[in-house]
């Protein structure tokens, strides 16, 4: 199987320092919807790996992050695969499953027997790639962070279209 990996705040939905946890506040970037129709159609699988730190922080609730992913999933037309999410923080708890960390990646190569080497991983940060990296993973950086880990970086997830599909 082949995979495109998304990060979740900055590259399908725009990003806040404090954070994204309810519908009010969650703003889906433009031409992500097509972009993932696009990967569906290429027969590629969709998984969502985020960092959701607010839970160990108390900000907000598992339930909270749950109800925004079924928005999204709406939104999307049910195309995400699956969603996988780390709602740890260093400063409150450790986790092999939080980005940088590939346990998250790693889970999802397992469960769905992902080729590595025919996959995508597209972030907006450094934290993102680094394990896409690790896994021999493709990379494209959403430019928002100053990182020369990238592969390929663009503008946005429309535009990693153009990389992905040559």
């Amino acid at each position: 199987m082949k995979c495109v990996f998304l990060d979740r705040d900055g590259v399908l939905n725009r990003d806040y320092v404090d954070y994204v946890y309810s519908l009010e506040k969650l703003e889906i970037l433009p031409g992500t919807a097509e972009a993932i129709s696009a990967l569906k159609r290429a027969g590629y699988l969709v998984i969502v790996i985020t960092n959701q730190s607010g839970i160990a922080k108390g900000i907000y609730t598992r339930e909270d992050m749950q109800k925004v992913h079924d928005e999204m999933q709406r939104v999307y037309k049910n195309q995400i695969d699956h969603f996988y999410y780390a709602p740890w923080h260093p400063t409150v708890s450790e986790s092999l499953t939080r980005k940088p960390d590939s346990l998250m990646f790693e889970k999802a190569i397992a469960k769905f027997n992902i080729d590595p080497a025919l996959s995508w991983m597209i972030g907006d940060k450094e934290r993102d790639l680094i394990p896409a990296k690790k896994l021999g993973i493709k990379t494209i950086q959403v430019d928002n962070d100053d990182s020369r880990m990238a592969d390929y970086r663009v503008q946005s997830l429309p535009d990693a279209m153009e990389v992905i599909f040559g």
